[in-house]
């Protein structure tokens, strides 16, 4: 299936992949403030740069004159990506006020996301802040001397509550609170926690222990049946068929649900020994990172789950 975006999202990212005067996709050489949010092993990571008008005294009256982004994703990450840009030069912010900018702003901007594709405006607000909080450390500024919370422990290594999109504790409950998330589904669309393996859901400490932790328990939650960790089998000891059936299954309880929630598919065509012959269907065939999503989610998890000696052909 196709996603229903905005007149204005389209046209910004097909404004931006074309490389038209005026869009922003690109990096500023030697940038006055460089940040990075996502990983290309979850199909969406976005660096963004930005240089300023140094005020010769006075660091905070700073004005943000050029901002530009890279982004392995879709057409919603790459647009919420230039409204982000536009949204900074037009409005001719420093670094600090820039802070006020949230994911909201970018949606609007973009004259609404679909419900899946609201982490990418989130994945800009997080890049951005990250920019700020590296400007910050170049022109001696104490952001906390301002009352402003950077939320340095989110940079720190912490426990990881999803390994798939390495994900530590402080974000995700700054996440939840801060969006007002209550349910798993609503935490994977918004920042993609969850929405690889599974595994994070209701392990002790995961994603349903930190909803009951911060909003409490409910009924329907306590009724919920854990899911326990399957454990890899060698799959030398196996038969043709059962390791066949074997990654079938992989990518119908890993893959497949994974990719669904972008509109995506995968097909397997064919298995010769540990070659997967296959393709991507749906909103994944035509996307502009479907290269990422084939090795970092369709082959990373096969070969995660089944056998690191496989490979994934696109056919």
């Amino acid at each position: 299936m196709a996603w229903e975006y905005s007149q204005k999202t389209t046209q910004l990212f097909l404004d931006a992949v074309a490389g038209k005067p005026g869009t922003h996709l690109g990096e500023i050489e030697d940038p006055d403030g460089l940040g990075e949010h996502g990983s290309i092993a979850c199909g969406d990571a976005l660096r963004f740069t930005f240089r300023v008008n140094k005020h010769a005294t006075d660091p905070l009256q700073d004005v943000i004159i050029e901002a530009k982004y890279l982004t392995f994703g879709c057409t919603s990450a790459i647009a919420s990506s230039e409204a982000l840009c536009a949204i900074i030069e037009q409005g001719e912010y420093t670094p600090v006020t820039a802070l006020k900018i949230s994911n909201k702003d970018i949606i609007d901007f973009l004259e609404g996301l679909p419900d899946q594709k609201i982490h990418c405006s989130v994945m800009g607000a997080e890049a951005l802040e990250a920019a700020v909080f590296n400007w910050a450390q170049k022109r001696n500024v104490d952001i906390a001397a301002l009352g402003i919370d950077m939320h340095a422990e989110d940079r720190e290594e912490g426990r990881l509550v999803c390994q798939c999109f390495t994900l530590s504790e402080p974000y995700v409950r700054r996440k939840v609170q801060e969006l007002g998330l209550k349910t798993i589904p609503e935490i994977t669309a918004a920042i993609k926690a969850g929405g690889a393996c599974g595994s994070c859901h209701h392990a002790p400490g995961g994603l349903q222990d930190i909803l009951d932790d911060i909003w409490g328990k409910t009924s329907s939650q306590l009724k919920t049946i854990r899911i326990e960790e399957k454990k890899i089998e060698d799959v030398t000891e196996l038969s043709s068929y059962k390791f066949y059936k074997k990654i079938d299954t992989v990518v119908d309880e890993y893959i497949r649900p994974l990719l669904k929630k972008d509109g995506g598919d995968f097909e397997i065509i064919d298995i010769k020994e540990k070659l997967i012959y296959g393709r991507l269907k749906g909103a994944c065939a035509s996307c502009i990172g479907a290269n990422q999503t084939l090795k970092m989610i369709v082959e990373k998890t096969i070969k995660d789950q089944v056998s690191p000696d496989l490979k994934v052909i696109t056919v």
